[in-house]
């Protein structure tokens, strides 16, 4: 017997104080994964202990490599090298992480055994042809089920060879997975972007000594070279932050400081976009840790305005929607939402999932193939943006904790169905949203979910 876990939002609140929130998520899954295949011990402080990086911890201790048992974000590794990784004894189970999957494609390509990935029911619907299909042109053999989604099988010792790719959507996850695969590969592996995506991969490679040749739009790598292990920390998830910069610019009177938070470039689609709304968000104590930039990030109430969300900032803000959606319905005026149609193939369909939600809590919104207009309904004294209501969350992360932030704009209860896989992200996230003063309680019940 499982228990569904629901979140139950009352009316009200504002958002005050310091707020740390965990380790970033993209950064934290390729730490491990780099780790692993380093030569030597790589030291980890800040990982994000969310089930999505537990699942890809345990798929590298499946392949023998030893981990120590993650301790308040730190981590040690002892690595194996490239070649160093063992055949597993039976299937890799990578929860609900689609970066963890399309990651380890890449990375299981080049390896002399065979091996197969799974997931859970969310994440055996999500399309994997995008990365098994250039990945098969380098030489690799993977394998999906009929209709391009998990269980994955990647078929050992095949000869991989380096190649030129122009991606024609802009993916980090592609990406990423395309120069892991390259790792192994003869000769050089190039990777064009249609547009700018994350790039903590090239990153972190780079920072473990390994040679990233980069000019704008473009990445190579040359197959071959080591990996040599390093100390790395892990700054604050902003795609965890985003719910609490949003939260904070739609509620009256909140005012919040986001402590050493990730402000990597190919991620500040959020704030970008929230600023052109008219949002009150500053960058403090602008650093660099560990090739990764991070601030302190200061945000207040604001008055905002729906905008035409600049098609450019969609790959640097695609997590981060959900909050995203939320603020647009507290703004005066429409804000159109396009060239997003990834987000039907996230966790959930995120553009419907939103779309639905937003209508239940009295919001007009009208979905697009590729994203939403939305009505925004700003609230004044006397009046909220939301109406109460129950709000399916579809198993999504995102889509819980986006409607969670909501209830500081309602009128009356917000209930948010299926809220567990909150902890694949960001564990905790209930208790650091009470303390900073979001009025939720939290309900289990017995259940076959």
């Amino acid at each position: 017997m499982n228990h569904s876990l629901d979140y139950y939002i009352a009316p009200g609140g504002r958002l005050q104080g310091r707020i740390v929130v965990p380790g970033d998520k993209s950064i934290s899954h390729r730490a491990v994964m780099l780790g692993a295949i380093a030569q030597g011990r790589t030291e980890i402080e800040g990982l994000l202990e969310g089930e999505d990086v537990l699942a890809t911890v345990a798929a590298f201790r499946a392949m023998g490599v030893n981990i120590t048992e993650p301790h308040k974000g730190q981590v040690h590794i002892d690595g194996v090298g490239l070649g160093g990784l063992r055949a597993p004894d039976g299937v890799l189970d990578m929860g609900n992480s689609g970066t963890a999957m399309r990651l380890l494609c890449g990375l299981l390509a080049g390896q002399v055994f065979s091996s197969e990935l799974t997931g859970d029911n969310s994440l055996l619907r999500r399309p994997m042809a995008r990365v098994a299909t250039p990945l098969n042109s380098m030489g690799a053999v993977i394998e999906c089920s009929e209709d391009n989604c998990p269980p994955l099988y990647i078929r050992g010792g095949q000869t991989l060879k380096g190649m030129e790719y122009s991606m024609p959507v802009a993916s980090a996850q592609v990406k990423s997975a395309i120069l892991l695969a390259g790792l192994y590969a003869q000769g050089r592996t190039t990777v064009i972007e249609p547009a700018p995506s994350r790039d903590h991969t090239e990153r972190m490679l780079r920072g473990l000594g390994y040679t990233v040749v980069q000019q704008p739009g473009i990445v190579s790598i040359e197959g071959g070279g080591c990996l040599q292990a390093r100390s790395l920390q892990i700054p604050g998830d902003i795609s965890s932050a985003a719910f609490f910069i949003v939260g904070a610019v739609i509620s009256p009177g909140s005012d919040v400081m986001l402590v050493n938070t990730g402000v990597n470039p190919t991620r500040l689609g959020v704030i970008t976009i929230l600023k052109t709304m008219g949002a009150n968000i500053s960058l403090e104590k602008e650093r660099m840790i560990g090739g990764e930039p991070i601030a302190d990030i200061h945000v207040k109430s604001s008055e905002l305005h729906g905008i035409k969300i600049p098609q450019e900032q969609v790959p640097l803000a695609i997590d981060e929607f959900p909050a995203i959606l939320i603020a647009a319905a507290c703004a005066d005026g429409e804000t159109t939402l396009s060239g997003a149609r990834e987000l039907r193939v996230k966790e959930s369909d995120r553009i419907q999932a939103m779309a639905k939600g937003l209508r239940v809590l009295g919001i007009d919104v009208q979905e697009t193939p590729d994203g939403a207009v939305v009505q925004g309904r700003p609230s004044f004294p006397g009046r909220s943006t939301f109406s109460g209501g129950t709000i399916e969350s579809y198993d999504d992360h995102r889509i819980a904790m986006a409607f969670a932030v909501a209830g500081l704009c309602a009128n009356d209860e917000i209930r948010i169905n299926n809220c567990k896989n909150v902890d694949t992200s960001f564990p905790g996230f209930a208790e650091l949203a009470i303390r900073a003063g979001l009025l939720v309680s939290k309900t289990r019940k017995a259940g076959n979910d």
